[in-house]
C-alpha cells in the first residue's frame, strides 16, 4: 500500500510526487500515456518562471527526473475507477489494482473536437491536434488552424515556419496574448478569418481532406477554404470520467475542489487542469501539485 497515489503525470502530478517524496511519503505516480501531459507537446514555453524559453518536453523530463530521483515510483496504465473501501482507497487500472491511504487526482484534460462527420476517419490523415507531432507532414502545404487562444496561435506560429500558407479560423475575436498576435500576423504566409464556424470537412475523390466548409456566424453564408491539413485547437475537456461518483464535479465535468485540492471524498485531492479553476497554466498546475501534496501528507499523517 502507498501513502499517496497520484493519477496523472503532468506538471501537477509530477510536482505532487516531488513534494510528497520530500515529505517522506511513499508515492506511486500513474500516467496513461506519456509523462508531462499537455506540457510535453508544447513547442515553446516562455511564461514559466526561471526559464526565458524552453520546450515543454524539456520541462517534463526535468520534473520526471527529479521525482524519480527522489524515489517516486511510476506506472504506465489507464485508471478506470477509484473506490473508497473503509480507510483504503482502491485504484483500478487496465493493468491491475493498487491501494493507497490518499489519492491525488491530476488527470488533466484532453483536446476538444469539432465533432463533425468524418472527423474520426481523418484524424492522423488530414486532421491533427499537435503541430509538434504532425507539422512536418505539411511542409510546403496549406493548413488551417481552428481556434483563437494562446495554444492555437502557438500552433500556427510553429506551422508558419514550414508551411506555404497558414489560415487561422475562429468563431469570435482572438483571445490570445497581444504579443502572440503581433508575432503571428507579421508573418507574410499567415492570414486570419474570424466570425466563422467550421461546418464540414471537404474530401476529394480519394477520400483525402481537400478543404473546409465554413459559415459566417452572423449571416450563415457559407464559403470553402482549400487546405491540406487542419489543426484543431478549440479548447480542452477534463479527463474525469473515471472519478464520477467518487468526487463532486461541476456542470462541465471539472472536479469541485478548492486551493488545497480537498474534494468531497475524504483523502482524495485534486490538482491541475482537471480541477475547477479560472486559470490553467503550467505555473498554476505546479502550485496545485504542491498544495494538494502537502494536504495529502497532512491527511496521511493524521
Amino acid at each position: 500500500m502507498y501513502d499517496i497515489l497520484i493519477i496523472g503525470g503532468g506538471p501537477a502530478g509530477l510536482t505532487a510526487a516531488i513534494y510528497a517524496r520530500r515529505n517522506g511519503k511513499t508515492v506511486l505516480l500513474i500516467e496513461k500515456e506519456g509523462f508531462g501531459g499537455q506540457m510535453a507537446v508544447s513547442p515553446r514555453v516562455e511564461n514559466y518562471p526561471g526559464f526565458a524559453s524552453a520546450s515543454g518536453a524539456e520541462l517534463a523530463d526535468a520534473m520526471l527526473t527529479q521525482a524519480m530521483d527522489l524515489g517516486a515510483e511510476t506506472e504506465l496504465a489507464l485508471v478506470t475507477a477509484v473506490r473508497r473501501e473503509g480507510d483504503i482507497l482502491r485504484v483500478v487500472t487496465d493493468d491491475g489494482e493498487f491501494e493507497a491511504k490518499s489519492v491525488i487526482l491530476a488527470a488533466g484534460v484532453k483536446h476538444r473536437r469539432l465533432e463533425l462527420p468524418g472527423e474520426d476517419e481523418l484524424i492522423g490523415n488530414g486532421v491533427s491536434f499537435c503541430a509538434v507531432c504532425d507539422g512536418a507532414f505539411y511542409e510546403g502545404k496549406t493548413v488551417v488552424v481552428v481556434g483563437g487562444g494562446n495554444s492555437a496561435l502557438q500552433e500556427a506560429l510553429l506551422l508558419a515556419d514550414t508551411c506555404r500558407e497558414v489560415v487561422v479560423c475562429h468563431r469570435r475575436e482572438f483571445t490570445a496574448e497581444q504579443r502572440l498576435l503581433n508575432e503571428l500576423f507579421a508573418r507574410p504566409n499567415v492570414t486570419a478569418v474570424t466570425g466563422v464556424a467550421v461546418r464540414e470537412f471537404l474530401r476529394g475523390a480519394s477520400g483525402a481532406l481537400r478543404g473546409l466548409k465554413l459559415a459566417w456566424v452572423r449571416t450563415g453564408e457559407e464559403m470553402e477554404i482549400p487546405c491540406d491539413g487542419v489543426f484543431e485547437a478549440i479548447g480542452l475537456a477534463p479527463e474525469n470520467k473515471a472519478f464520477t461518483g467518487l468526487v463532486d464535479l461541476d456542470e462541465d465535468g471539472y472536479i469541485d475542489a478548492g486551493e488545497s485540492g480537498e474534494t468531497s471524498c475524504p483523502g482524495v485531492f485534486a490538482a491541475g487542469d482537471c480541477r475547477k479553476k479560472t486559470v490553467r497554466q503550467i505555473a498554476t498546475a505546479v502550485g496545485d501539485g504542491a498544495a494538494s501534496a502537502l494536504a495529502a501528507c497532512r491527511w496521511v499523517s493524521c
